[in-house]
């Protein structure tokens, strides 16, 4: 199963820069969110892939053609948040009030409900207990935010899971499709999205792509624009991870688009034998 999936956001929505951290920083940047997505949208068109696209409620009241545009083509819209924050970061009242700020906004621009969600960064953790409790009292019924491995933002490794699986709370079920990893050498490797699908040689990516059976990928509209300005205070490892590969990845995807069969979220979600999936409790709000 191999699943393709964006997170609807600008080139400057990068995590823990104090920078680009909240929308005053934000309104210094010149958008390019229209270009970028055209390009995404012509070569899913040329590909004829399916695609879900997380979608930020700040982009959708900001640009809600952009957002209408992707779901009027047929593609499943779901929510990457309002104001692209750090989950672990949150209380679960500022959670909660962003969470519905963003699919109010989404919701507007495109006239359906969303029922899917992702969180900015991967950034839910083992100390957010109360995440999935939330998501499942706001409607949200598929998430794709867990990242089961250790990272800058994160991560949560002992999750229990590292394919899909059922998320029992107090307030309902969540189906989680997580990202995938592959062990390298005993040690959890991401390889389907973000700058680790950049920095990756092509024959390595088709052949992680061909030889693993569940795949989440995960790409934004920034990993294929070479012409993005560089964020000046970044730290020389953050300029690598966000510009590394960036001349090269459209072409990568391109050729891995041919590949594969590609499922949207709801489509993937609705081909899964739950019952057999491993089912994970956690409660906390």
């Amino acid at each position: 199963m191999k699943i393709l999936t964006f997170d609807i956001e600008e080139w400057f929505h990068i995590l823990d820069n104090s920078s680009t951290k909240t929308e005053r920083e934000w309104a210094r940047f010149s958008p390019r969110i229209e270009e970028n997505m055209e390009r995404i949208l012509e070569l899913l068109e040329q590909k004829k892939q399916r695609a879900t696209f997380f979608c930020l409620g700040w982009v959708a009241e900001k640009y809600p053609g952009v957002v209408r545009k992707v779901a009027e083509q047929g593609y499943e819209i779901g929510c990457h948040s309002h104001m692209h924050q750090l989950v672990y970061e949150q209380t679960p009242e500022q959670f909660r009030t962003d969470l519905r700020k963003a699919l109010r906004a989404i919701e507007d621009a495109i006239g359906k409900k969303v029922i899917s969600y992702r969180a900015p960064g991967f950034s839910v953790t083992r100390e957010c207990p109360w995440f999935f409790e939330i998501l499942a009292e706001e409607g949200i019924e598929v998430d794709s935010s867990i990242f089961p491995a250790a990272r800058t933002h994160g991560g949560f490794p002992d999750f229990g899971a590292t394919t899909p699986a059922t998320v029992q709370t107090p307030s309902g079920i969540i189906k989680e499709l997580p990202i995938n990893i592959r062990s390298v050498f005993g040690n959890p490797l991401i390889f389907s999205g973000g700058g680790y699908f950049r920095i990756l040689p092509l024959t390595l990516l088709r052949h992680w792509f061909n030889d693993t059976a569940y795949v989440m990928t995960y790409f934004h509209p920034r990993d294929f624009d070479p012409g993005q300005p560089v964020i000046k205070d970044l730290s020389l490892v953050r300029k690598f991870k966000s510009y590394v590969g960036l001349h090269s990845a459209l072409a990568k995807l391109d050729v891995i688009l041919d590949d594969h069969d590609y499922l949207d979220l709801q489509t993937a979600v609705a081909s899964i034998d739950w019952e057999k999936s491993p089912t994970i409790s956690i409660s906390g709000t």
